[in-house]
């Protein structure tokens, strides 16, 4: 269950530092895609699945995904009975992980981050996977990533979105969760 846990973990700081999708490939290769300034203001994706695939493990999980424009991200991830088990909480300046079945979390920045993280990871980055607005589409994107040795893949299979309606941005508190470093996880 730990090791489960950690995956959970895992995926919340990788699920949204997309480097190739289907299709098309973007290898890491953001700075040549043109940003365009979203026509919304909010957008909930609830019901996406997402298959998490490394060297040893294979895990499905159904995720919600609800982001706040140039705010806040947070993304459920539920990996079975659609029972919250992992938190990513994103803000243009850091990321938070929580793992909810051993109350703990960690605390990183995008800088740090990208320390181990490759591709880089940036926050236009993470809010177009988080709203569905990759080059590729918004039905299905497959990301890769490397932190070391480690590979991870994503295999990711958007719900419908939902723009500019009431969002729950309910920041969980992290005086009930014991904090970790963030190479525990990493």
């Amino acid at each position: 269950m730990r090791r489960l846990s950690n995956i959970l973990i895992l995926c919340c700081l990788l699920v949204l530092a997309g480097c190739s999708t289907q299709k098309k490939t973007v290898s890491g290769q953001w700075s040549k895609i043109k940003e365009t300034k979203p026509t919304w203001h909010t957008c909930v994706i609830s019901g996406a699945k997402a298959v998490v695939t490394t060297s040893g493990d294979r895990t499905s999980a159904a995720v919600t995904m609800q982001v706040v424009h140039d705010s806040l991200i947070i993304v459920s991830i539920m990996p079975t009975l659609g029972i919250e088990m992992a938190r990513l909480e994103a803000t243009p300046t850091e990321i938070v992980a929580f793992d909810k079945v051993y109350n703990r979390y960690a605390v990183t920045t995008y800088e740090e981050l990208n320390q181990r993280l490759t591709p880089k990871l940036t926050w236009q980055q993470l809010e177009q996977i988080c709203s569905a607005e990759l080059p590729t589409g918004d039905k299905t994107a497959k990301l890769t990533y490397s932190i070391g040795k480690e590979s991870i893949t994503f295999d990711i299979r958007y719900a419908p979105r939902k723009l500019d309606v009431p969002v729950k941005m309910n920041r969980l508190n992290t005086r009930k969760y014991r904090k970790m470093d963030i190479s525990q996880w990493l």
